[in-house]
Order: C-alpha cells, then sequence, then structure tokens
C-alpha cells in the first residue's frame, strides 16, 4: 500500500531530507561511533605527548606500564568503533539506496507512464547510479561531524598548550573549506551534466539491444553503431571533464590541508625553541599536524559529495515529480467482455468504428501495418485518451472514465514483441502463480514440444530475453502467458508470425476453442486464424472497409485475397 508521503511530489532537496529522516537512528548511532573513532585517533599523539612528559620527569616502569596500557585502550576503542561505526552506516546506506530504487522502478512499472521526457536507459541509470549516490548521504553527515568533532578536539588541545596553535587550526580549517565550497558547486554542474549524458548513452544502447535485429534486417545497424558512438563519446569527454574537475579538487585540499600541516608544525617548532610549549607538548602538536590531515581530508570532501549526492536527487526527482501522461477515472467495466471502437482518429486511424459483442472471436485484417500498431497501441492504453477523436467503450463505459489497472484485468492486450524475462517458463506463462489454466494454455499454445524437451519441464530456465529460445519458441511462450491470463477481453496483436504454416493452424483452432464464449480480437493477416474467427474486419486506409467470415471475403474481394494470401 503507498502512503501519502510517498506519492507527494519530491524535488532533489526533499528527497534528501527524506533520506537524512528516515535513517536518523542509524546516523546517530553511526555518528557516535565514528565520533569515538575520530576522538581515539585525535587522542593518541595527545596521549603521546603526555606519555613522553611525564616518563621523562617520573622515569618510573610503572609510568611506562601504564602508559602502554593507556595507548592500548585507545588502539582498541579506535578499531573497534571504526568496524561497527561503518557497518552501522553502509547498512542504513544500503538500505536506503535500495529504496529509491524501488520507489523509482515502481514509478516505471505504474500502468499510467509518467511524463518524465526520459528513455528507459535514463530510468534504469537512475534507478542504479542516482539512487546509490544519493543514498551516500547517510554516510557522509556522520563523517562530517565527526570529522568535526576531531579538528575541534584538536584545535582545543593545541589551544590548550599555546592558544596561537589552537586559532590556527580553526582559522586554516575555515579558509579550506571556504575555498573548496566554491569548488564544489562547479562539481555539481559538471556531475550533473555527465550523469544525463551517461543517461543518454544508457538510453540508446538499450534501444539498440531492443531494435538490433531489424536494424541487421534493413542494414541500419553500423549508422545506429555511429549513432551511440557520438552519444558515448559525448560521455566519456564530459566524464574526462568531470575528473579533472574532481582531481583539481582534490588536489588542492591536499595541498591546503599539507598547507596547514606544516603551518602547525613550524609553529609548534618554533614556540618550543622559544621556550613556550615543553617537549610533550611538542611532541603532541607534531603529531596532532600528521593526523589531522586526516580528518581535514575527510571534511573538505564533503562538500564534494554533498553536491554530487544532491545531483544525484535531482535527478531522481524528475521520475518522482513526473506527472502522469494521462489522468484517468475510477470506474470499472462492466462483466462480460463487449469492446467499442467508436468513430477513433488516432495516427494511420480514421473515424475507425466497430463493435465486438461480448463472447465473439473477431479478426482484424489490417492492410496497413501502422494502423494495427496504432489500434493495438489505444486498446493497451499506451495512447492517452485526450491524444485521439473518438471513444473507446469496453465493457459499456468509456475507455477515459475507467481506471488503468481495472481495464487490464478485463482486457489484455499481448503485443507481437511481448518481453520474454529471465526465470522459467512457468514464471514466464503465469508471472503471479495464480492462474488456473497453465496447462490449457500451454497446449492451446504448442508449447506442449518445448516442455517436454526439457526434464525440467515448465521449471525449464529461461535466460533474459528468451535467448535460449527460438523466435517461434519465444512467441508461443508470450502466446501461452496471454491465455494463462485468462482475460475477459483478450487482443492478440500477429501472435503467429514467427511460426509454421502447420503449427500456425492448429494454434489458431486452439485459441478458438480455448477461447469460446470470452470476447477474443485478433489483430492478423494470417489466414489460419482469419479462418478460426466468427468474423473477418478489414481495415484499410484506417477505416473499416469490409466485414465477413474469411471465406467469403476470399470469395467475393479479389484485394482481399492477395492481401492475406500465403
Amino acid at each position: 500500500m503507498k502512503t501519502a508521503d510517498s506519492q507527494r511530489p519530491r524535488p532533489g532537496s526533499d528527497i534528501l531530507r527524506t533520506a537524512l529522516r528516515r535513517n536518523i537512528g542509524a546516523m546517530a548511532g553511526g555518528t557516535v561511533l565514528m565520533g569515538l573513532y575520530q576522538a581515539g585517533e585525535t587522542a593518541f599523539p595527545i596521549a603521546l605527548g603526555l606519555i613522553v612528559e611525564h616518563t621523562m620527569q617520573d622515569r618510573s616502569p610503572g609510568a611506562l606500564a601504564l602508559s602502554i596500557g593507556v595507548l592500548a585502550v585507545i588502539i582498541t576503542t579506535v578499531s573497534l568503533s571504526w568496524r561497527f561505526g561503518m557497518r552501522v552506516l553502509q547498512k542504513a546506506n544500503t538500505t536506503e539506496a535500495h529504496r529509491w530504487r524501488v520507489r523509482v522502478a515502481d514509478c516505471g512499472l505504474e500502468p499510467v507512464a509518467r511524463d518524465a521526457g526520459l528513455k528507459t536507459g535514463e530510468v534504469l541509470t537512475i534507478a542504479t547510479e542516482d539512487a546509490d549516490q544519493t543514498a551516500d548521504i547517510i554516510e557522509v553527515v556522520p563523517l562530517l561531524i565527526s570529522s568535526l568533532v576531531a579538528v575541534l578536539v584538536a584545535a582545543v588541545a593545541l589551544g590548550l598548550a599555546d592558544i596561537r596553535l589552537g586559532l590556527l587550526v580553526i582559522v586554516g580549517t575555515a579558509l579550506i573549506l571556504s575555498v573548496l565550497s566554491v569548488m564544489s558547486r562547479r562539481i555539481g554542474s559538471s556531475t550533473r551534466e555527465q550523469q544525463a549524458r551517461v543517461a543518454r548513452a544508457g538510453a540508446k544502447v538499450a534501444d539498440l539491444i531492443t531494435g538490433l535485429r531489424p536494424l541487421h534486417g534493413f542494414g541500419g545497424n553500423h549508422a545506429a553503431f555511429r549513432s551511440y558512438r557520438r552519444v558515448s563519446t559525448e560521455a566519456k569527454h564530459q566524464a574526462i571533464t568531470v575528473a579533472g574537475v574532481h582531481g583539481a579538487y582534490a588536489g588542492t585540499a591536499t595541498a591546503l590541508n599539507a598547507a596547514l600541516a606544516a603551518a602547525v608544525t613550524l609553529t609548534a617548532g618554533w614556540l618550543a625553541f622559544d621556550g613556550r610549549i615543553n617537549v610533550g607538548e611538542l611532541v603532541m602538536a607534531v603529531g596532532l599536524a600528521q593526523f589531522i590531515m586526516e580528518p581535514l581530508k575527510l571534511f573538505s570532501d564533503m562538500p564534494k559529495y554533498v553536491m554530487t549526492a544532491r545531483a544525484s536527487a535531482e535527478r531522481m526527482a524528475l521520475v518522482l515529480v513526473a506527472p502522469p501522461v494521462a489522468a484517468h477515472g475510477a470506474e470499472r467495466p462492466a462483466a462480460g467482455g463487449d469492446l467499442e471502437i467508436d468513430c477513433v482518429r488516432y495516427g494511420a486511424l480514421r473515424a475507425l468504428k466497430f463493435q465486438v459483442p461480448a463472447g465473439e472471436f473477431v479478426a482484424i485484417a489490417a492492410y496497413q501495418p501502422r494502423a494495427a500498431a496504432d489500434l493495438a497501441a489505444i486498446l493497451a492504453v499506451r495512447v492517452p485518451p485526450h491524444e485521439y477523436e473518438g471513444v473507446v467503450r469496453v465493457g459499456g463505459e468509456e475507455l477515459a472514465a475507467l481506471s488503468v489497472e481495472a481495464v487490464r484485468e478485463h482486457m489484455l492486450v499481448n503485443p507481437y514483441d511481448g518481453e520474454i524475462f529471465a526465470g522459467t517458463l512457468r514464471t514466464n506463462i503465469d508471472p503471479s502463480g495464480t492462474s488456473r489454466t497453465v496447462a490449457e494454455a500451454v497446449e492451446a499454445s504448442l508449447l506442449t514440444d518445448v516442455v517436454a524437451l526439457h526434464r525440467e519441464g515448465l521449471d525449464h530456465g529461461v535466460r533474459d530475453r528468451g535467448a535460449n529460445l527460438s523466435g517461434g519458441q519465444r512467441q508461443r511462450l508470450s502466446l501461452a502467458r496471454a491465455l494463462a491470463a485468462d482475460s475477459d477481453i483478450l487482443v492478440l496483436h500477429d501472435p503467429t508470425t514467427a511460426v509454421d504454416a502447420v503449427t500456425e493452424q492448429l494454434v489458431a483452432r486452439n485459441i478458438a476453442k480455448l477461447r469460446r464464449g470470452r470476447t477474443t480480437v485478433v489483430i492478423t493477416s494470417s489466414p489460419a486464424l482469419l479462418d478460426a474467427a466468427d468474423r473477418v474486419l478489414v481495415l484499410d486506409d484506417g477505416v473499416i472497409t469490409a466485414e465477413d467470415t474469411h471465406r467469403n471475403l476470399l470469395a467475393a474481394d479479389a484485394e482481399y485475397g492477395l492481401a492475406v494470401a500465403r
């Protein structure tokens, strides 16, 4: 169940605040443990300075043993606090990244598409890289606080030795952060541009993979590869730019931190030479000057990570706050299954009008493939009702008044290029595991030979996109999934183009038998399916030009015979 919090719009700053709020407990625990780690690190040179001072004065084995014990406690505290602190923070980071990946994926899988202006590959990049980088804020804040603690402890300890040393650390840290905060803005803008270009390259790859076969078919693969190379090169150049900016940032941070450490060391040496601090305080100051470089580096890296997390959160917001492409109603279609297309104009369709009563098996012979694709897209609710003229009625209710979930429960539109997913034959046929007609669907689609080939039967493994199946097997598997859904209205778009004529004949008869009494519409030019239908509608130039049985149309319409003859 989705809460109101998960549904409300989230700009990038809101996403970061939500991530921080949800993990406040883990961050508090991580901050305490990492603060202990940094305090222990800071305490080490302080303790070393005190040990040197008191051991030189007392020169007793007892004082030396006590000093060794104190150092052992400090080292143990440092080791355990780091181990458990990072474990807490990284667990929270990983969990939060998973939550945002699920949210982005949920938006992509919603029945009504969102108007984000992004391609599938871009959404994939946002759901992976950007989700991970956004969740990094969970670690950044505790590390920032613990580093600040370390710097303040060092500044206080040095200030107790000599106020000038403490002031030098505080002023130097403020100057370093001021310089780096300016540079971090460039990192944020460069990172946003890099993420956008990487996402575009990912989208281009997804498009190429999907269309690789047709590209090879008409020789367009080389042009497509050149297009991808251009997009990839742009992403590479931007990545190099970002790397250069990061390098300049890191180099500047290291140089400034080293300069501050050197200034502290030289100032402490001068004060010791002048007799204003003792030998123990000098050892402490030199040790702290060396140690302080680590928290300063971590502290100075935080603006970079914050800007990167913010840029990623803003890209996630593109998906999460995008409005749906259409607003549908909340009604449900009446049981039965009648379908009516009333004067629909869209794409290649011109005032298309026909009606399919409940329980009838109707085939639509579309002479133009574009018209068939446009009709299938409208019935699959991939086209918002406001983008076409006319009315589509399902179960007597207008499509625009129905909820998309209800439409898809009532009417299933199976595309000619239905996706095959990694898993098993069974999980592809019945993803929800609730169908009662899996066996009948397997038999009707003639997938029985594929099941019989393998010892595991329906539990035989299927690779991503059905890579270990032939074209005909993939198509029959997709058909079996559509039949197993047992919906009131089933719309099939070219379900048998990849199977041989004999198999096609048997499949057509099986569909008619299995779907008897249920509304079935097949958009096809297959003679076998046309012959199995109760009625054939001829779709030519965007309108229905003829209507009869397949055999009557063959006898009376020469053009029809030429269009469907094989």
